[in-house]
């Protein structure tokens, strides 16, 4: 399983204005002040918090969508990464508006190693699409078994199915 000092995660972020307070899928605010009733599999009645929505549009008008060819240039960036501070990575998902990541980090470093990646990958990027690309933050999921890592794994690999562009370590 893990090295010492390091834990599997499944990592989850969205570009900047893919995902508001107020959408539709559901959401939850910092700390959790404000979340609607519903998440992205099981939403919230149509309309509920659609005033935020407005607000948060109003805002941020336009999310930011990653051309298909930026794609796997911004995975390869992740996977170099990962390799250069020795984190392994069992699976890795593009998508114009969203990444998954299947990777070994160390526990007590997650959150920033995880901006680290997602700064390699902007400036993988930067003389095609210059500007801010991801979002704050990211979802941060401890891996808690071999049969959890197995459906992670395979949850990430199936994102293929609607247009992302994947990696795996079986692709080496």
């Amino acid at each position: 399983m893990p090295s010492p000092g390091k834990q599997w995660f499944h990592i989850t972020f969205g570009t900047l204005g893919s995902w508001l307070p107020g959408d539709p899928r559901g959401f939850r605010t910092k700390h959790e002040k404000i979340h609607s009733s519903g998440h992205h599999r099981a939403p919230p009645p149509p309309g509920e918090h659609a005033k935020l929505l407005r607000y948060s549009k109003q805002l941020r008008p336009d999310a930011v969508v990653i051309p298909k060819a930026l794609l796997p240039v911004i995975g390869t960036a992740i996977i170099k990464h990962a390799e250069q501070h020795r984190y392994r990575v069992n699976a890795l998902s593009i998508a114009p508006m969203h990444a998954h990541l299947l990777i070994e980090l160390p526990r007590s470093e997650t959150t920033a190693e995880v901006g680290k990646l997602k700064r390699r990958a902007s400036f993988a990027i930067k003389d095609r699409m210059p500007g801010r690309v991801w979002a704050k933050g990211c979802g941060v999921k401890p891996i808690n078994d071999k049969s959890h890592l197995v459906n992670t794994f395979n949850y990430i690999l199936r994102h293929k199915e609607q247009g992302a562009w994947v990696w795996s370590f079986r692709d080496e």
